[in-house]
């Protein structure tokens, strides 16, 4: 058998034209069905839910709201309630029961200006502790949200006074392990790339990689923290070996040059952590792979500890659209599905094969 059928192939296999600008777009736990968020040319926000069915895709809801959604996620709800959390374009967090959509069942005004990105945490049996939601803002604050607790989030990180405020893009949960430990980890316009403990609400790491940061995400959520993927404007992506902190150098860590664009996503295949997907300003997606080196740390000089970074391999790339792909979220039921949009305002539904080999 030759080895390029050996590979994983990533085939389109539902495309769907949208009358909307598509901004994110996630699958609905232990279903058929995902969801799209994104604005009307006329200025309002959309919700839209579809179930694949037969090799099509069903509209089962589309519901219109006051502004226009960026960003949502399930991360902080049970598998019972899956209820989705959004931020829109003026700063608002809701919670929706997408079976009973038109009120929202909690709604904080979160930011001054648009949430740029969302993340849960405590539900879907992904990590343990509160259900809770980050949200992160062009006004340069990260903000974590318990829904039990009204207008008050949890942990507030912003500039201090006389500091630049930096656009918020992307924010992640990780090293949710446990009922006590928890962490955020948040990427800015600027390069800037910055982990918050909350357990001791303390900035635990930060560095700058020059080039604004698009999407982080840790391999897993709900446990020890073990990887990081940063992406960024100029088509390099890094990835950051996080069990091993040195006081001095921080994490070790590889990156990779891999679009010729800017990669706006990363996520991380649900079934095994060290198979991930970047999505490209082109239009494109690239499978990788996170091979680890023989040993994970070292004695430095000093006698500490200090972290050996794997390397990557590219498993396979395709090209599905002209446009950028802003979203992509695989299946957590099946593997090797997911779904993904671009800003040629369509939704894709595809699949990848033969994950279970590499």
């Amino acid at each position: 058998m030759s080895a390029s059928l050996d590979k994983p192939q990533i085939i389109a296999h539902i495309q769907k034209s949208l009358n909307y600008t598509v901004f994110d777009t996630k699958w609905v736990p232990c279903s058929a069905k995902f969801v799209c968020v994104g604005n009307f040319p006329r200025g309002t926000g959309v919700i839209q839910i579809y179930e694949v069915q037969h090799g099509d895709i069903q509209l089962v809801k589309e519901i219109e709201k006051p502004k226009p959604i960026k960003c949502g996620t399930f991360g902080a709800t049970s598998l019972q309630q899956r209820h989705l959390a959004t931020g829109d374009f003026d700063g608002n967090l809701h919670v929706w029961n997408l079976e009973a959509p038109e009120v929202p069942v909690y709604s904080v005004k979160a930011h001054k200006e648009i949430v740029n990105s969302i993340d849960g945490v405590g539900g879907l049996g992904i990590g343990d502790g509160a259900p809770e939601i980050v949200t992160g803002s062009r006004d340069g604050t990260v903000k974590v949200w318990d829904t039990r607790q009204k207008d008050t989030p949890v942990a507030n990180m912003e500039p201090v006074e006389g500091e630049t405020k930096r656009d918020c893009w992307t924010v992640a949960f990780g090293h949710a392990f446990n009922d006590q430990d928890r962490c955020v980890c948040a990427g800015y316009d600027n390069g800037d790339i910055k982990l918050f403990d909350l357990r001791n609400m303390a900035l635990k790491w930060e560095k700058n990689i020059k080039n604004g940061v698009c999407s982080i995400e840790f391999d897993r959520k709900d446990i020890n923290m073990n990887k990081l993927v940063a992406t960024s404007l100029e088509g390099k992506f890094h990835v950051f070996d996080m069990r091993t902190q040195h006081p001095a150098k921080g994490f070790a860590s590889v990156s990779e040059k891999a679009h010729k664009s800017t990669i706006w996503q990363v996520r991380h295949l649900p079934q095994n952590r060290d198979i991930f997907m970047t999505t490209g300003g082109a239009g494109n997606l690239h499978l990788w792979k996170y091979e680890y080196p023989a040993k994970r740390s070292e004695k430095d000089g000093d006698g500490l500890d200090r972290g050996v970074a794997g390397t990557l391999n590219l498993l396979q790339n395709v090209t599905v659209s002209t446009q950028p792909i802003a979203s992509l979220d695989w299946s957590p039921d099946k593997q090797g599905l997911c779904v993904c949009s671009s800003f040629d305002q369509s939704v894709r539904v595809l699949i990848v094969t033969k994950l279970n080999r590499v």
